[in-house]
């Protein structure tokens, strides 16, 4: 089966005001929407078609650079999508408040690094947190890569990623990616990522 653009979890202007009704239809709609018209052309044909994408993206290094960037495209912004909430947001509790507390210092001080690791990510990317031998690592990547692919600086399980793509923020805030980053905290769902780094470990 070819591969289908999954549907938005919440409404389009659900995560209003922090990201705008506009950013997020053509984010979804167009942007991720292309990755996957161009991964299943890409892929029409070839022994790679009929594989996951998990399997497409863990390989990446053996595979087409445009499979592999719209591979990358559609799963970095499928699990994007689920790192989003409406009314979300505050403070991480539980296992993961106390592993984010541990291994920085606290809140305040992970979402330095974290903003860092967005800030200063070159041209375009992502922010990671990921789990890495138990422990928890921010990183970034370039492009449309991820820390679950061969070819990553920084391999782990990913359990929150921000999109650091001009797209993803410009409509809104122009060549501010840090104010989009310090927004992003209040619609980051912390609920998905708690079970994310439970599985994770």
């Amino acid at each position: 089966m070819p591969f289908t653009l999954p549907a938005l979890p919440y409404a389009h202007d659900a995560l209003e005001p922090y990201i705008d009704t506009l950013t997020m239809q053509i984010h979804h709609g167009k942007h991720h929407q292309a990755y996957v018209d161009n991964l299943n052309k890409a892929l029409a044909g070839t022994p790679n078609e009929g594989k996951s994408l998990e399997e497409l993206v863990k390989h990446a290094g053996t595979i087409s650079p445009v499979v592999r960037n719209n591979g990358g495209g559609h799963w970095n912004h499928s699990f994007f999508w689920e790192s989003l909430a409406p009314h979300a947001g505050g403070t991480p509790a539980g296992a993961l408040g106390d592993a984010i507390n541990a291994t920085f210092g606290s809140f305040d001080e992970f979402k330095t690094k974290f903003a860092a690791a967005g800030a200063g990510r070159f041209g375009s990317g992502w922010a990671w947190l990921i789990v890495k031998d138990g422990k928890l690592e921010i990183s970034s990547t370039p492009n449309q890569d991820n820390p679950l692919m061969d070819v990553a600086e920084t391999k782990g399980h990913p359990i929150l990623g921000v999109d650091v793509w001009e797209h993803a923020y410009y409509l809104k805030y122009q060549n501010k990616r840090p104010d989009y980053l310090a927004a992003v905290w209040n619609v980051v769902n912390w609920s998905k990522v708690s079970e994310r780094f439970a599985s994770a470990k």
